[in-house]
């Protein structure tokens, strides 16, 4: 029988903000990217994807910039304690409890993300959950570039991105149970049997109360 099947985004999800902000804010304040424009433009981005309306590939092309000349594995590295220092203390500790009530029956877990797989990997292990999906990024002797490879983990693409997990783990092709905060992901919404709004948008939120599913307030510290 086909095993049931917990999918989640990560930012503003399980964690309180976005990686993919926090890591930048991270690259400027280690010297490594220019504070001005960089910052700037990035959040000129972010505001149109909380509209539903962001350029992905353009996105990438910036937040990736400063780490072209660097070697990847100094920037695992850098991710790696970004990770430690920025990510660790905004996890809500609503969403390790579910994840921990989740690995105690043997629930199969995956964290789809619109944030870059080198941030979303180094990530899901300090949640707990065994599988990710980031968006990819195409590399060129031993670097990083600033070029998406294959199927965006992005609005519609994380259908996509799901339909070749569950290819390769055809095991979990029982029901999908979906948690997520943004617009951007109604389309999983959509094709998710289940889904949980973790503090959504108001667009998100508008849909759902027509969907009539569940809404899920979670904070860093006790109201």
């Amino acid at each position: 029988m086909p095993q049931p099947l917990y999918v989640f985004d990560l930012d503003n999800t399980l964690i309180s903000g976005d990686s993919s902000t926090l890591w930048s804010r991270y690259l400027v304040r280690e010297g490594f990217a220019d504070g001005t424009d960089y910052l700037r433009d990035e959040e000129r981005m972010m505001q149109d994807y909380a509209r539903g309306e962001m350029n992905l590939h353009e996105y990438v092309a910036l937040t990736m910039s400063p780490l072209r000349d660097l070697p990847m594995a100094l920037v695992d590295r850098m991710v790696a304690r970004c990770v430690k220092t920025e990510i660790v203390p905004r996890i809500y500790p609503q969403a390790l409890a579910l994840i921990r009530e989740l690995q105690a029956s043997n629930q199969a877990m995956l964290i789809i993300s619109a944030s870059v797989s080198l941030l979303v990997k180094a990530i899901a292990p300090v949640l707990g959950i065994a599988h990710a999906i980031g968006v990819e990024v195409k590399t060129d002797n031993g670097r990083y570039t600033g070029l998406i490879d294959g199927t965006p983990s992005y609005q519609q693409g994380k259908i996509t991105c799901l339909e070749n997990f569950l290819v390769h783990h055809p095991q979990h092709r029982g029901a999908v149970t979906f948690y997520t905060d943004s617009i951007n992901d109604l389309p999983l919404c959509e094709y998710a049997d289940h889904v949980f709004m973790v503090n959504p948008c108001p667009q998100l939120a508008a849909h759902g109360e027509l969907r009539r599913w569940p809404q899920l307030n979670w904070q860093l510290t006790p109201a």
